[in-house]
């Protein structure tokens, strides 16, 4: 699989369990989370779902959240990397605007079972809060393999 084509590039994303989400504030400060996700195709294209769970955390008034509504421009990278074969290596980038949904909305609730099918853990606890969904409008990257 070309991973240097949009669908070469999709595919390889959809195949990580976790992947870094990059938002920037209002200030343009960075900020960058490990996130779980799901890929769905709806009404955007292509879009990627992450959820507030029910791990712990302060608040889930996340901070990529109001990221988000302050800059919706985002990227995600997945990656896959093996001290012991480079050969093995590659990554994937998908840029795009996100949008936060509520609980109660029809898109939130398939994302959050688009999740709850993904994950063995949101079975016994399907995410309850907002949704982050993002809208990809270019997938980019690279393989060792090429």
């Amino acid at each position: 699989m070309d991973i240097r084509t949009t669908a070469g590039a999709r595919a390889v994303f959809a195949t990580a369990r976790v992947a870094r989400l990059a938002t920037v504030d209002a200030d343009a400060r960075p900020h960058l989370v490990p996130i779980v996700f799901a890929l769905g195709t709806g009404a955007h294209g292509d879009t990627i779902y992450s959820a507030v769970d029910a791990k712990p955390k302060r608040t889930n008034a996340l901070r990529r959240l109001a990221n988000v509504r302050a800059n919706p421009q985002v990227s995600l990278l997945a990656d896959y990397y093996v001290d012991a074969d480079w050969d093995a290596l590659w990554w994937v980038r998908a840029d795009g605007i996100g949008r936060v949904l509520e609980p109660g909305e029809d898109e939130a609730r398939q994302a959050v079972q688009l999740l709850v099918n993904r994950y063995p853990q949101h079975r016994l606890q399907p995410p309850a809060g907002p949704v982050l969904a993002v809208d990809v409008h270019r997938w980019s990257g690279w393989s060792a393999e090429l």
